[in-house]
Formats: C-alpha cells, structure tokens, sequence
C-alpha cells in the first residue's frame, strides 16, 4: 500500500502544463478546489469530473500514477462514504437497528466520495507536473507581497519548508517500506489480531522511522549549511518566470470548467 503513494513527485514529459508558469498553476489548482466545493449538485460534479478527467490527459502523466495516489486514501473514502450513507431523509433503503440508510444517503455517500477524489486529482496534477525548485520559486513569489510588512525571511522559509515537505514524502514511504520489510523478516505479525494488537504492531515501525526522520533532517541541514544557505538572502534565479501564451490556454480552460458549474448549479 505505501509504494502506492506517488503524491509529491515529479513526473517529467513536455505537457502543456509541465511548460505552463508554476505561479498560474498553483492559483489555479487553489480556484478549483474551490469551485469543486461550491458544486452543489450531481451534474454539476460530473462535469467537474469530466474536466477533471480532459486535465490528467492533457498533463501526459500515466493515469495508472493518479490512481495509485487513490488507492492509498481508499480506506479515508469508504469511511467518509460510511458516514454519509446514514444521513438525510428519502426512501428508506436499508434499517439496522437504530440506523437506517435511505437514497439520500446514499447520494450524499458518492457525492462527498467523489468530491474528494477529485481534490486529490487536482492536486496530483500541480506535483506532477512541477519541480520542487519550480513550485519553491512559485510560492515565494505569491508570497512576495508579506515581504512589505516585515516577513522577508518568513515568506522564503515558508516556502522551502513546504518544497521539502513534499519533497520528502517519497523518501519517507520508501524507508516504511523498508522497516515493514525487516520487520516482516524478522518474524513480526504486523496484519492479523484486532485494532489494539494491530496499532501495538505499528510501534516497531515507527519509531525507527521518526529516528531515520530526524537524522535525514540533520543531515540536510548540515548539507545546506555546508553549502552556505543563508535563508535566501541575495538569491538570484537563472530562470526567470514569465507568462506565455500557454498560461492564457490554461486560465481559458480553468475559465471553462468554473463557468460550466456554476452554470449547472443556477440550472439544475
């Protein structure tokens, strides 16, 4: 389950928005989410996921890398799924003691199911399509107006902690894998008992990894330091980002899909 998780990668190809300015795309990944939120009926989240849909093909990135980021939050779905299916009124479906699931229910289950897949599309379309050097570079420079009110060196930190933060969430995948691994070979029973021997099993696992997690962290600060890292102070990019015709493509686009599910929530 955990080599499924791809979230925080960069893919590389030469799709529209591989080459589209990482400033716009973040913007852009932030209004969707939004408007996936306001959709607020089931034409009007289709289409959301439609578009959805036309927006990983056009990334060029292998649909198969999408999907295996979904099968890792699968168990947070069918819960989230769970929980909808025993609320709102309507035609009574199914009644278990006190708890009754009606049509509702179930429209309310697939609704809130799909809506956070497609935040997690959405997402995965920004990593995938943008290096951590790109995406550090984006937000401090949609940050840069706080540098005006005294958080010049916040506005740079803030964003090489996030860059990092995704950066790292491969490497700290990778190394569960490796102690499930070792544990799994030294004998341990890390998958059968109830929910108590299970959470007590997850103990000889995490434990080295937030040890490997704090020693990755030194290490890294060693290296910047080592390499003189001074908070960004006097840095200068030898690639600069400029808008190009390819951004206004892609605000067309994001235009598109805003204005057909509003159009849909008026209508229907």
């Amino acid at each position: 389950m955990l080599k499924d998780i791809t979230f925080g990668q960069y893919y590389e190809s030469r799709s529209p928005l591989h080459r589209a300015d990482p400033r716009m795309k973040i913007v852009l990944m932030i209004v969707l989410i939004v408007f996936v939120f306001i959709a607020g009926n089931i034409y009007a989240l289709l289409f959301s996921a439609v578009s959805v849909l036309i927006t990983l093909a056009v990334s060029k990135v292998p649909f198969k890398m999408y999907f295996k980021n979904m099968k890792a939050i699968l168990p947070v779905l069918i819960f989230t799924a769970i929980l909808n299916l025993f609320y709102g009124d309507g035609q009574v479906l199914i009644e278990i003691w006190k708890l009754t699931i009606t049509t509702t229910g179930v429209y309310k289950a697939v609704f809130m199911a799909l809506r956070i897949a497609l935040l997690i599309f959405i997402s995965s379309v920004l990593t995938y399509t943008t290096t951590p050097n790109d995406l550090t570079d984006a937000i401090e420079s949609l940050l840069s107006p706080l540098k005006f009110i005294g958080l010049r060196s916040a506005v740079h930190t803030l964003a090489m902690m996030m860059t990092i933060a995704l950066r790292f969430i491969p490497t700290l995948v990778e190394e569960a894998e490796k102690i499930i691994n070792t544990q799994k070979a030294r004998g341990a029973d890390l998958e059968s008992g109830g929910l108590i021997s299970r959470i007590k099993a997850l103990i000889p696992i995490l434990i080295p990894l937030l040890i490997s997690s704090v020693r990755r962290a030194y290490e890294l600060a060693e290296a910047m330091e080592c390499r003189c890292y001074n908070g960004g102070e006097g840095k200068t990019r030898m690639k600069q980002m400029k808008l190009s015709v390819t951004d206004l493509w892609t605000v067309l686009g994001a235009a598109v899909i805003c204005g057909g599910i509003l159009t849909l929530n008026i209508l229907l």
